[in-house]
């Protein structure tokens, strides 16, 4: 019908269409067509697909990506905590070996690698709630912006069940395909995941030493430099107008001429290019990023994911982490301290389930009723303020 072949390929194109899901089943079938033009047996794409239905929760989250919408300090109060510096440290030494050949292969510093790891699935214990297919087929078939690059997702994720690399039932991973300990895309998977651990395979969902050396990879082919900084903090003049910009443009002396200085106190120090990153604005820290913060950058496209693999690269090496205060009188909560709020929350008789540190809607519906009652805003947001008021009752 001609009205469905309009819809087909506006979903294809990523344009809007609406309503969403005005036609999934014939939405598939177009996708099973195109598999099959791609080399894809018609039985592992059926296999695949079998029983699979949209799910809104994908593009509830699509539209509210936290890297985009959180603010920056508690993006990294969360990210970037002493309990992740802790776990990271331990995971390091359970798998020395495989840290150790994936800086000498690829070049790549270990905490970094390990860095990534953290923040990508909290060292593989975050759980993967989302069956791939199902996933990308939603996105695919709503009609939604980026449609087209998430077809081609399903293509790959197609190919990798076809190769054998791994089942359908091992592909579960985010709302947006990546899947694995370091969360890689489809495509990505079929370009750039590498053996680590020697057994002639390429599986990053049950083998930490390939997940780590596809990182590594993954990094160097994104001009990872070796043995050099991502970047430090630093001070900028009071007043300071000049340019600033994540990407890396002008060399350091550039930037010491405009009265730039190391947090603390000290000459800039670095070679290459550097850019001045702002993430909160001028009010805020500072730091001189370099090659290797691109490199992060590239892993998924956000400053506040590249920062927080950076900060936390740099606490488990011992480094001191962001030193500068954020333009805000409420900060953002570790995990611990998420916990503790969500203790306080139920001992007041709220209903916010497991107190495990992940904010979900009864949390945040509770946390509204306690911003009401201290003045704030209604927005659900776990900050310092609302633990302090809860201390204090």
């Amino acid at each position: 019908m001609k009205t469905t072949r309009i819809l087909l390929i506006a979903a294809f194109l990523g344009a809007a269409v609406a309503p969403a899901y005005a036609d999934f089943d014939s939405c598939v079938a177009a996708l099973r067509a195109r598999a099959t033009a791609h080399g894809i047996s018609g039985s592992v794409f059926d296999h695949a697909m079998e029983g699979v239905r949209p799910d809104p929760k994908v593009l509830e989250l699509q539209a509210n990506q936290p890297e985009f919408k959180t603010p920056i300090w508690d993006y990294l109060a969360a990210l970037a905590d002493a309990e992740k510096v802790a776990q990271g440290r331990a995971k390091m030494r359970q798998y020395a070996d495989a840290f150790a050949s994936a800086e000498e292969r690829f070049g790549v510093d270990r905490y970094a690698i390990a860095a990534v790891w953290g923040v990508e699935s909290d060292f593989g214990q975050a759980p993967a709630k989302w069956y791939l297919p199902q996933a990308l087929s939603t996105l695919v078939c709503s009609g939604g912006r980026r449609g087209s690059y998430f077809a081609g997702e399903l293509m790959s994720t197609m190919k990798i069940i076809q190769r054998g690399d791994l089942a359908a039932k091992d592909l579960w991973g985010s709302w947006a395909g990546a899947f694995g300990h370091t969360q890689f895309m489809p495509s990505t998977y079929l370009s750039l995941a590498v053996d680590g651990d020697g057994d002639g395979r390429r599986d990053l969902v049950h083998s930490v030493p390939d997940a780590l050396h596809s990182t590594a990879n993954y990094l160097h082919r994104s001009g990872w430099a070796p043995g050099a900084s991502w970047g430090y903090e630093v001070e900028i003049p009071r007043g300071y107008s000049g340019p600033s910009g994540r990407k890396p443009k002008h060399p350091v002396s550039y930037w010491a001429a405009r009265g730039l200085r190391k947090f603390g106190g000290g000459a800039l120090t670095g070679s290459g290019p550097a850019g001045l990153l702002l993430p909160a604005g001028r009010n805020g820290p500072a730091f001189l990023v370099f090659r290797n913060y691109d490199a992060a950058y590239a892993y998924n496209g956000a400053d506040s994911y590249a920062l927080a693999i950076s900060i936390l690269s740099d606490l488990l090496r011992g480094k001191p982490g962001v030193q500068g205060a954020w333009p805000t009188d409420d900060p953002g909560l570790s995990r611990a301290e998420k916990r503790e709020l969500q203790r306080l929350l139920t001992a007041r008789g709220y209903d916010v389930g497991e107190p495990n540190g992940a904010v979900g809607d009864k949390t945040k519906a509770a946390i509204k009723d306690i911003e009401a009652q201290i003045g704030l805003p209604r927005r659900g947001r776990p900050g310092m303020k609302v633990l302090q008021a809860l201390r204090e009752r």
